[in-house]
């Protein structure tokens, strides 16, 4: 199922938490929404679900127009953070309540109930589990239960609320590989809600990147990593240092002195890059600091550094070799291999 927003703006209250808000959802894809607290990255879930309706904009499931649609019509299934499964339905019941609760014209039959839930039983790794109730299943099983109870209604879209949130680090790695496996094999389409960029970049066909109410930016792992379009964008995925720099004769200038870098663009700007895209040099132009602390990270080294003048330092993080001088107070030299500008 295609899943179209078109110029989606949200207001609580009067308080914008959605701006003109666009995007395609192509059927069968796997979508993260990634952005920090207040990014409106839960909103727009809530507004695919249903469970809210939008201030102004329109929503569609193919080519037909969902926006005030109930959460029933649209028939999604949705998995929340905390489980939200019912303490006094075995696993079998919890499964298969989005179909008990259909009205009688629609409920299939009981037989075929238990069929489906055994199904999906088996199909999240659980079979044999389905007699126990929740208080009975470590966290990684609760969530799969919840993932089935949301398949057993064959939704059109499965939306996914930072489901990994309650769960410790290991579990989480573990089901996230699982989930990518399970996506794969029943081909829905499905959007789901994180702040960890790990598990976007690990989990999604696309991601995207979401601040204060807008899309920063949609693309692979492979694209927002790389190619970030932003300066939001590059500070917020992955590791990056940034200064602030002068463009002009063809140069970058950190406070007044040529760093070994050309440029097209001229003005104040903000210069963007990784920790590991550097390398160390003792000629010519280029940037210079003095190690203030400096860690081992496998087979490299961390080097915290304060970068300029005294009484004007940036502080950043370069990653040398094993081998470079690190210790404190010495001086590193090096200029970015990979970077990217971005006006101030």
């Amino acid at each position: 199922m295609e899943v179209t927003i078109s110029n989606i703006r949200k207001e609580f209250d009067l308080y914008p938490a959605l701006h003109d808000v666009s995007l395609n959802i192509r059927s069968g894809e796997l979508i993260a929404l990634l952005g920090p607290s207040g990014s409106g990255k839960t909103t727009l879930l809530r507004l695919i679900a249903g469970l809210e309706h939008p201030t102004a904009g329109q929503i569609f499931f193919g080519n037909e127009d969902a926006s005030n649609r109930t959460v029933q019509e649209r028939n999604v299934g949705f998995v929340f953070q905390h489980y939200a499964l019912f303490r006094h339905m075995t696993v079998a019941d919890n499964i298969a309540f989005g179909l008990t609760v259909r009205p009688r014209a629609t409920r299939p039959a009981k037989a075929e109930i238990r069929r489906r839930a055994a199904e999906l039983l088996d199909m999240v790794h659980l079979s044999g589990l389905e007699k126990r109730y929740p208080n009975q299943l470590s966290g990684g099983q609760r969530q799969r239960v919840a993932l089935a109870r949301a398949m057993a209604i064959e939704p059109k879209v499965l939306l996914l609320d930072e489901p990994f949130g309650a769960l410790d680090a290991q579990v989480r790695k573990e089901l996230r590989r699982w989930l990518r496996e399970f996506h794969d094999r029943t081909g829905h389409t499905t959007v789901f809600v994180t702040h960890d960029q790990e598990e976007a970049l690990e989990l999604a066909d696309r991601v995207v990147v979401m601040s204060q109410g807008k899309i920063e930016q949609v693309g692979s792992a492979d694209d927002v990593y790389d190619t970030p379009n932003s300066a939001f964008v590059f500070s917020f995925i992955g590791s990056s240092a940034s200064l602030p720099v002068e463009r002009r004769d063809g140069m970058v200038f950190f406070q007044d002195q040529p760093i070994g870098l050309a440029t097209d663009a001229t003005g104040p700007a903000q210069l963007f890059f990784r920790p590991q895209d550097v390398a160390l040099t003792s000629e010519g132009a280029a940037l210079s600091g003095k190690v203030t602390a400096s860690r081992r990270l496998a087979g490299a080294r961390i080097a915290e550094i304060d970068v300029g003048n005294d009484g004007n330092a940036h502080h950043i993080e370069i990653e040398v070799p094993l081998d470079a001088v690190a210790t404190l107070g010495s001086e590193i030299r090096f200029r970015p291999t990979r970077w990217e500008q971005f006006a101030s």
